[in-house]
């Protein structure tokens, strides 16, 4: 009798922790996707005096380590730097005030920014802008619309062959559906 009661409680004592495992990872990691739209402004972002003005096309990444939507992009910017990169585009990273983490191996070659002036009104990340040659703003906004972001559906690659070929682009303001992190507060 003492056996068995210690079986069941054995079971009801596993079964209980199973369960916390599986709560505590579903709500730390699987969100559902959020079909609102977020409205990209680059109307007040800098680049900080040091990669101001006239110079290589410029990419700045910002990075929230603690938002499970990056893992959808890394791999793709991992692409993006081996990519551009030989062609002279610029990559850096801003991560999230206050936040700490550390990006991926495939992404070390990354500049870490210290601060970019209007970056504090974000509306969300993963976000990506980039600057011309001219030190212009040429976009801001998310890597892509949807919940996944990979070559075939980003925004990145055609602005960056426009840029690189010469062309100009002027997308500093976008409205995207996607999964996104708030990045202030």
């Amino acid at each position: 009798m003492a056996k068995r009661l210690f079986t069941l409680l054995a079971l009801l004592l596993g079964a209980a922790a199973l369960w916390w495992a599986y709560d505590s990872f579903q709500s730390r990691y699987l969100r559902p996707f959020d079909n609102q739209a977020t409205l990209f402004d680059g109307n007040q972002l800098r680049l900080p005096p040091e990669l101001a003005g006239p110079g290589p096309i410029r990419v700045v990444h910002f990075w929230d380590p603690a938002c499970p939507c990056n893992v959808g992009n890394q791999q793709h910017l991992g692409e993006l730097v081996e990519r551009f990169a030989p062609l002279g585009v610029s990559f850096h990273v801003l991560q999230k005030p206050g936040s700490h983490g550390q990006l991926p191996a495939n992404l070390g070659a990354l500049k870490p920014l210290a601060n970019l002036p209007g970056s504090e009104q974000l509306p969300a990340s993963p976000a990506v802008a980039i600057w011309d040659r001219d030190g212009q703003l040429a976009y801001f906004g998310p890597y892509s619309e949807g919940a996944v972001c990979n070559a075939s559906n980003s925004f990145i690659e055609p602005i960056l062959r426009a840029l690189h070929e010469g062309r100009r682009v002027q997308a500093s303001n976008t409205l995207a559906v996607g999964c996104y992190c708030p990045w202030a507060g």
